[in-house]
């Protein structure tokens, strides 16, 4: 059963930044694609940031130019690095991974905090 665990979650005023970590059981290598999901308190699951194909990368108009994604594949590490946050950028953001084979399937962790405030 493929892990994965987020890292880096608090607490941020405006125009502050915070790195988020999410850390693989399972090679890097051996997804499709890898993600970044967030959630915001009465509102749908929006995608942030992914890595399709693990090559192209696709972000959320609300968040390019603000936030990267990027991975360390010896680390099997997928992160998001978030600058300028604002307030709407609360929410608690989730890790995801996809594998084709044998079966079309998307790993979820269990999300990390994000809470921008002043």
């Amino acid at each position: 059963q493929v892990q994965l665990v987020e890292f880096g979650g608090g607490s941020v005023r405006p125009g502050g930044h915070l790195r988020l970590s999410c850390a693989t059981s399972d090679p890097i290598q051996s997804f499709s694609a890898m993600a970044w999901y967030r959630q915001a308190p009465e509102k749908e699951r929006e995608l942030v940031a992914r890595f399709q194909n693990m090559d192209t990368i696709v972000y959320a108009d609300s968040v390019k130019g603000r936030f990267t994604i990027f991975r360390d594949i010896a680390k099997n590490t997928l992160y998001l690095q978030m600058t300028r946050l604002k307030p709407e950028d609360t929410a608690v953001y989730y890790c995801t991974a996809d594998r084709a084979l044998p079966a079309a399937t998307t790993y979820w962790g269990q999300g990390t905090q994000v809470t921008v405030s002043s």
